[in-house]
């Protein structure tokens, strides 16, 4: 079954926009789980599903710190 990956960016109102690579788009807020917060990880499936990606989202967030290292290293 086909999937797309897409990251909580922002909520505006009752739409979480959901950045998918290069690609912002709206979704109601009522088509994704509840507990969802800004940098989290979702997948979206053809079916409707919606899943949220607690590992993704800890792999990512390790990689900016990293890269945050990197970048302020003396």
């Amino acid at each position: 079954m086909k999937r797309r990956r897409g990251i909580i960016d922002r909520f505006e109102g009752n739409l979480a926009v959901v950045e998918f690579g290069e690609v912002m788009e709206d979704i109601p807020k009522s088509q994704i789980p509840d507990a969802v917060q800004p940098g989290d990880v979702l997948w979206f499936y053809e079916d409707g599903r919606v899943e949220i990606d607690v590992e993704e989202k800890q792999r990512l967030s390790k990689e900016i710190d990293e890269l945050m290292d990197e970048l302020w290293e003396d």
